[in-house]
């Protein structure tokens, strides 16, 4: 049997928040804290809607806050699935603000969480396959191998000398173990 295939754009999900009072710190900024809930929230509706099951988060890679998104704020954060593995998908979420009033509009950040598909009773399900479609599309995929072989040496999971994606970029030698 052939493994279903899916589009990245399947899985688009957009999401606009403001950013209220409640949202922001002393500082008078969004809190990191509900940027992440948010990212957390957008990309695993992308999730969902790619294997049409429920997720779980099972990674968030770095998130780097580039430029502060300030109290008034309009937040847009966009997700779609790059890669899916296994019971596995990896999906990247962009995030930018745009001070309405100035009409001033910025990349705040954007990150790669991983997510699993799960059945009613908990246990991981089988995924469709990412067919991308467009350079962006086939840019992300091809660097999902990477991310996630990084992502599995950093939790332990699999050892340097088994990353074969890696061995080019980082030069690593058999000895390494």
């Amino acid at each position: 049997m052939t493994k279903r295939k899916k589009f990245p754009r399947e899985s688009f999900v957009s999401m606009t928040e403001l950013v209220l009072p409640n949202d922001t710190n002393t500082l008078n900024n969004l809190m990191g804290g509900r940027l992440m809930h948010w990212m957390d929230i957008v990309s695993a509706i992308a999730g969902q809607k790619h294997s049409n099951s429920t997720v779980v988060t099972a990674s968030v890679d770095n998130i780097s806050f580039r430029s502060p998104i300030r109290l008034g704020n309009v937040v847009t954060l966009k997700a779609r699935v790059t890669r899916a593995f296994n019971s596995s998908m990896e999906v990247r979420i962009d995030v930018d603000a745009e001070d309405v009033p100035t009409g001033h509009k910025f990349e705040s950040n954007s990150a790669y969480f991983t997510f699993v598909a799960i059945d009613k009773d908990g246990k991981p399900v089988e995924v469709p396959e990412v067919e991308p479609e467009t350079d962006k599309d086939k840019e992300y995929y091809e660097g999902a191998l990477r991310r996630r072989q990084l992502r599995l040496i950093l939790s332990g999971r699999m050892k340097p000398s088994e990353a074969n994606e890696l061995k080019s970029i980082f030069d690593i030698k058999e000895a390494v173990k």
